[in-house]
């Protein structure tokens, strides 16, 4: 299992609206990206197009070397990637069971791994309970394991902490880091709060206007530098 992550010259956007200007973005096997910038920056954008829900103009997505642009999302995910989007998007009426099932592939016959329930305590003990009635952090963990149901290579994880408590905020990303030593995964994540991907991220970029305007290691980042491209 590899996972190197190569985005060339990307652009995107929405019909006559660009919102991506020629991206370029290389993320290693077993790394932790985060891709920081206010809201309307293009962190969602790049998102969708890397997995499929926006077709970008111009510009190459590789994973492990293979082109992934003719690919539909669904072929994306069979190729190793998995999107955790912004909200959520957790199905409400059907049980946590349901939910992590549909990330599952037809060889599972709907068995959950237990080693995603060992991740998420709390998704064992409510593994009945229906989605919508989870608190938001709860609903944030099963979308993650919903998205690691899917064997990826790469994690994509848009906005993770929206809505959620600070205290469950640490501990998502205790687990983000853990799931990236014992999967050997690749993440990239989005966010405004930076105190979150300070606890986990190898490297830090900003998006702002749809170019990255930073770009850093975690050793050398400069906390103040970021801060001032996410105050509005």
């Amino acid at each position: 299992m590899s996972g190197l992550l190569e985005i060339s010259a990307i652009c995107s956007g929405y019909k006559q609206s660009q919102v991506l200007h020629e991206l370029s973005l290389k993320v290693k096997p077993k790394e932790i990206v985060a891709i920081m910038g206010r809201n309307g920056m293009g962190k969602t954008t790049l998102f969708k197009t890397l997995i499929g829900d926006i077709k970008n103009t111009q510009g190459e997505i590789k994973l492990d070397g293979k082109n992934l642009e003719p690919l539909d999302p669904y072929q994306r995910v069979a190729n190793g990637i998995a999107y955790v989007p912004q909200g959520r998007m957790i199905f409400s009426t059907m049980t946590v069971l349901e939910n992590i099932q549909t990330g599952l592939p037809a060889s599972a016959r709907g068995r959950v791994p237990q080693d995603l329930y060992d991740l998420f305590p709390v998704l064992w003990d409510m593994r009945q309970r229906k989605g919508g009635n989870l608190s938001g952090g709860q609903q944030q963990q099963l979308a993650i394991a919903r998205a690691l149901a899917t064997d990826p290579k790469v994690l994509l994880l848009d906005e993770p902490t929206e809505g959620i408590q600070p205290s469950i905020i640490k501990d998502i990303a205790k687990t983000l880091k853990e799931i990236r030593d014992q999967r050997d995964l690749t993440i990239v994540v989005s966010e405004q709060v930076l105190s979150f991907t300070l606890a986990m991220a190898d490297r830090f970029l900003v998006l702002d206007k749809g170019r990255f305007a930073y770009e850093d290691i975690r050793s050398n980042v400069d906390e103040t530098t970021i801060s001032q491209y996410l105050s509005v």
